[in-house]
């Protein structure tokens, strides 16, 4: 009798796209099988606006991908993200009595005690990070297990969320008939599927720029460093284009895909683009190189903003692995160019890696939440095997 097949699924609620993907545990390995993406509903400034409408786009993304992987979904990861997301450093301590060898179960008891801290009203931890342990007092260890000590304390990295909005979005996938298997954060997942964790240790960022909110993540070592919002996003571009064009949001948009630049130095001041008019109006013309300007002046705007992130937890010129730039926001031409430039440090596009038949089409820095979330459902879904043969050794041990 064939074994079952376990899916691995990853859903990105974009405020501006609905992205699933769909793929299938291979021993350790995970394959690719189906993707969609479909037009969000819902959404206003990166935040739930319509439960049911969410729930909608949801649904619409659900039925493409099991139409395409052959494949009925019961559950998936989802991505949590927007300007409700904190991130902070924190702390736990535990007094051992007496000098004694540290145990799991020491570390399990320090790493409660660092999630056991006193947030706000409407707030919640979403994850936590080790950092490093401190045994005592001598700091920066990574696995503490075996040494002798009488005083453990943990340094993590928390990430918290607005109850409110996490709910909301728990509510409208259980909506869409689909049970929520972990909430990530979705620069962390950009982070998973873009950066291989051996990349990580020379440090690197990864700045996930959405249409309604940009999220980074900072890696030094093995440790997270820094989870942040920014308050500059995607929309912030084409509304720069619309009030300094004279033209409606929609009509923006389609100047800043077809003719936006973030480096204006690239455009011939000698090149006109026609600009889209209502109704029987004359047309009107402007320079490319003034569209260029526009979104220039915002995107140092953005980078600097995100430097500024950078210096505040001391990696300001620190991050040798460079930084990926993620979201569909991202593909700007010349951001990539704008960031390196504004950053001092090697800036490229991520693309997601460790997918087994991941499509060409799909080699896109606005697939990377989606599909590091569905490696986030493989990890855990592989744990869950391992402990079942474990269960099941143990139990033909007893009765031998």
């Amino acid at each position: 009798m064939a074994a079952k097949p376990i899916y691995a699924a990853g859903l990105d609620t974009g405020s501006r796209q609905t992205r699933l993907v769909i793929c299938v545990l291979e021993g350790s390995r995970i394959r690719f099988l189906g993707a969609s993406a479909v037009e969000s509903q819902g959404w206003e400034k990166g935040r739930v606006a319509d439960q049911q409408a969410v729930a909608e786009s949801i649904i619409a993304a659900v039925r493409e991908a099991e139409a395409l992987a052959g494949a009925s979904l019961q559950s998936a990861v989802v991505g949590v993200g927007g300007p409700t997301i904190r991130g902070a450093n924190g702390r736990g301590v535990l007094e051992l009595g007496f000098v004694q060898e540290i145990q799991q179960k020491d570390v399990n008891r320090v790493i409660d005690r660092a999630s056991r801290v006193q947030l706000m009203e409407d707030r919640m931890v979403l994850q936590l990070f080790p950092q490093d342990f401190v045994v005592d007092e001598h700091p920066g260890h990574r696995d503490p297990r075996k040494m002798l000590a009488s005083r453990l304390e943990i340094n993590v990295h928390l990430i918290t969320a607005s109850i409110q909005e996490h709910n909301a979005i728990v509510g409208a996938v259980n909506a869409a008939h689909l049970a929520v298997e972990e909430t990530v954060y979705e620069a962390l997942a950009s982070c998973y599927a873009a950066v291989l964790p051996e990349n990580r240790r020379e440090g690197i960022a990864v700045v996930d720029i959405g249409a309604q909110s940009t999220e980074l993540v900072v890696y030094y070592g093995d440790a997270l460093h820094l989870a942040s919002t920014v308050r500059i996003c995607g929309d912030h571009f084409t509304r720069d284009l619309a009030q300094g064009l004279c033209l409606s949001f929609a009509d923006a948009e389609l100047v800043k895909m077809e003719f936006g630049s973030a480096l204006s130095l690239e455009c011939p001041s000698n090149v006109l683009v026609e600009l889209p008019t209502p109704g029987n109006r004359q047309p009107r013309e402007v320079q490319r190189q003034i569209v260029s300007r526009i979104l220039e002046a915002r995107a140092e705007e953005l980078f600097r903003f995100v430097r500024g992130e950078f210096a505040r937890v001391g990696m300001d010129h620190a991050l040798m692995g460079g930084v990926f730039l993620t979201g569909g926001a991202s593909k700007l031409p010349g951001l990539c160019d704008a960031a390196q430039e504004i950053l001092q440090c090697q800036t490229r596009f991520g693309l997601t890696e460790g997918i087994l038949d991941w499509p060409i089409e799909l080699s896109d820095p606005a697939w990377c939440t989606s599909a590091g979330l569905a490696m986030y459902s493989a990890k855990l879904k592989e744990q869950v095997e391992r402990q079942k043969e474990k269960a099941s050794w143990i139990g033909k041990m007893v009765q031998q």
